[in-house]
């Protein structure tokens, strides 16, 4: 395992080392090509923009009475040479920081080929690259036209400034550009190998977490890192364990109901049916009775698919609502009709307490499954001494609220959470009614396609009371073909 966890942090570390040093190389092309291979392009672009600025600021204060003093400080402070000539060609001021050496003022100076240069130009201005032989140095020489107001020439500019050599310059810059890189790519190596360590170490942890839980070991925990994503990604698998655990504890649930709903009938139907073929065949009576047994125990199978059915189709959604507008009261009086046939049989009294008629606008089927299935389950769970069911018609501001109370022994606190969830049955269950135990199931899937509330109330020794809500109430003031969308 250690073994595969350096191999992981080996190959997530290349991988930033890789991304960290083509960032690098694109830095340092972009240093090696602006400050080296076009630093001198650069210098002069620059060299010729400043004093261009120059040119124009003696010009704007040529007409001011201080322009000579300001002209020599300027000729100072910027290192360069300072030729005024007037329209004729006269010289009115200069300064030279050169004594005399420099293009404008040397022996060798050009001055008068700059001047017809200048009047011959078509912009009004001149640069020239020169080199100085008395300077032995590259010099830049730059003049501009001096205008008065109305167009007519006051004079000429001219500027002389030295280019500073700048091989020595770039020769520096390589050296240390070239230190600075392979620092920066020595430093981003142990920097991206220790990022990749720091990320990769709860991953690859993680990646062993999930392997187990791969193999069916749900009760790993998953551990994060520093960083919020992976301590996220650890949470949410934590989570999708925890619930595949309880997906496969209900798997096994459903298993074991199933696998005990459908062993009992069938036992019963090969017993009587050997019954029937060795000892009653020929007694009408018996043979009646075990025949009779036979298709209560098929009717029992049969009703055990059709919940398993019914309740894959509600929950994947592809049973709809069939809305209709019906009287809760007349609907809950022949729910609790239909079961006067088991009060007489077994001894169970269900008592119906009704309130005013409403009209609701709901599915009809669906309600009238809800409230059997109810009534079924209270009927499973009540006192054997007792045997009393409890069904309400309560009208409230809110909508219709239906109560089912058995006088059972109640449900545990810590179990009435489960009382809905899918193949739950609590250990109390009777066989004296027919059931399948996914009513409660199924009861849940309807109500959470309508949108409506639900719940139990249970005490220890007291019984439960299961209730419902119905808010589709249709008042006087409505339309009785209002649509009310269902609930997706």
């Amino acid at each position: 395992m250690r073994h595969r966890l350096g191999e992981s942090n080996l190959r997530i570390g290349v991988k930033i080392w890789l991304f960290f040093m083509l960032f690098v190389c694109v830095v340092f092309l972009l240093m090696w090509l602006f400050q080296i291979i076009f630093l001198e392009f650069f210098y002069e672009s620059m060299k010729i923009n400043d004093t261009a600025k120059l040119a124009k600021q003696l010009v704007a204060h040529y007409s001011s009475d201080d322009f000579s003093q300001y002209a020599a400080n300027a000729s100072v402070q910027n290192e360069m040479c300072i030729e005024l000539l007037d329209q004729n060609g006269r010289e009115v001021f200069y300064s030279c920081m050169y004594n005399g050496k420099c293009l404008l003022h040397g022996s060798d100076s050009g001055t008068f080929f700059y001047l017809i240069d200048l009047q011959n130009s078509k912009t009004g201005t001149i640069c020239r690259r020169v080199f100085s032989e008395n300077l032995q140095n590259e010099m830049l020489v730059y003049g501009t036209v001096m205008y008065q107001k109305n167009g007519d020439v006051v004079g000429y500019l001219l500027l002389n400034s030295p280019l500073v050599p700048v091989e020595s310059t770039v020769s520096i810059l390589k050296r240390q550009t070239m230190i600075i890189t392979i620092l920066l790519v020595l430093f981003g190596f142990v920097i991206s190998f220790y990022t990749a360590n720091h990320i990769a170490t709860p991953i690859v942890r993680i990646t062993q977490s999930a392997k187990r839980l791969a193999h069916g070991d749900y009760s790993v925990k998953f551990t994060g890192g520093s960083f919020a994503e992976v301590d996220e990604l650890a949470d949410t698998l934590t989570y999708a364990a925890h619930e595949l655990s309880k997906t496969e504890e209900l798997q096994r649930d459903l298993i074991a109901n199933v696998s005990h709903d459908l062993r009992t009938p069938l036992t019963m139907l090969k017993a009587y049916a050997e019954m029937i073929r060795d000892l009653s065949g020929n007694n009408p009576v018996k043979r009646e009775q075990h025949l009779n047994i036979i298709i209560e125990e098929t009717d029992r199978l049969s009703m055990l698919v059709n919940d398993m059915l019914d309740l894959s189709k509600l929950e994947s959604g592809t049973q709809k609502l069939n809305y209709s507008t019906f009287d809760i009261r007349t609907c809950m009086e022949e729910i609790v009709h239909r079961y006067e046939g088991i009060s007489e049989k077994m001894g169970y009294h269900i008592h119906f307490t009704p309130d005013e008629s409403c009209l609701v606008r709901c599915d009809e089927n669906k309600i009238d499954r809800v409230v059997g299935n109810l009534i079924n389950n209270a009927i499973n769970y009540t006192s054997k001494e007792n045997k009393q069911v409890f069904v309400t018609q309560k009208n409230t501001p809110s909508g219709i609220r239906i109560e089912v109370r058995d006088t059972g022994d109640g449900i545990e606190e810590d179990k009435i959470k489960m009382i809905f969830d899918k193949y739950y049955r609590s250990e109390n269950h009777k066989r004296e009614v027919v059931g399948t135990g996914l009513g409660l199931s199924i009861v849940k899937a309807i109500l959470k396609m309508h949108g409506y509330n639900y719940g139990v109330n249970s005490k220890l020794g007291e019984g439960s009371t299961f209730w419902f809500e119905i808010r589709d109430v249709i008042h006087k003031d409505d339309p009785v073909d209002a649509e009310i969308q269902p609930v997706e």
